[in-house]
């Protein structure tokens, strides 16, 4: 979508919240776990990296990750119900080497509120099997765009990264000419 070549390198990190841990630790954790397991992969010759990590922070601040199973995926759908809840990514912006400074880090929060969700609405979205992989167990994106009432901030972030800030950010640091 915004004509910068890259390539995509999955880092294996356990994203399992530690016990009381607070949604920004948690994401501050995560990510630079990621950085770390990204540059201690074979880059070629990659010049920067971005990591990130989206978690979806119910009200009451609990980190709702990828559902394990269809239940809790239900679960979760139902708590988000008829409530507003955070959409919070952050992301490195660093060189490659396992040496070189992060040069901007960020985090970019989303309000999104639902309507109210029926039981057996939750049931059968849970059981198309779309928000299975996905934080909060749901993708904006795609069918349960119908639960959302209304979105504050950057839609890109709830799908998943913030396009705007990442760029932003990216041309500030000169990665990209301005006019790209």
């Amino acid at each position: 979508m915004i004509d910068v070549p890259f390539i995509v390198r999955a880092a294996d990190v356990d994203e399992s919240p530690r016990q009381g841990e607070e949604p920004a630790a948690y994401l501050e954790r995560i990510v630079g776990a990621k950085l770390e397991a990204v540059r201690a992969a074979d880059l070629g010759r990659a010049a920067a990296v971005l990591v990130a990590d989206t978690i979806v922070v119910s009200p009451g601040e609990t980190i709702l990750g990828k559902p394990v199973d269809d239940g809790d995926g239900q679960s979760m759908i139902e708590r988000l119900s008829a409530t507003t809840h955070e959409v919070r990514t952050r992301f490195l912006l660093a060189g490659a080497g396992p040496r070189d400074r992060v040069d901007h880090a960020e985090t970019v929060t989303t309000r999104v509120t639902f309507r109210a969700i029926s039981p057996d609405e939750a049931r059968a979205y849970v059981a198309m099997g779309e928000g299975r992989d996905k934080a909060g167990g749901y993708a904006v994106q795609g069918r349960a765009a119908t639960f959302v009432e209304g979105i504050e901030g950057s839609y890109t972030n709830v799908v998943g990264l913030p396009l705007s800030q990442v760029i932003g950010a990216m041309r500030a640091l000169g990665w990209l000419p301005r006019g790209a």
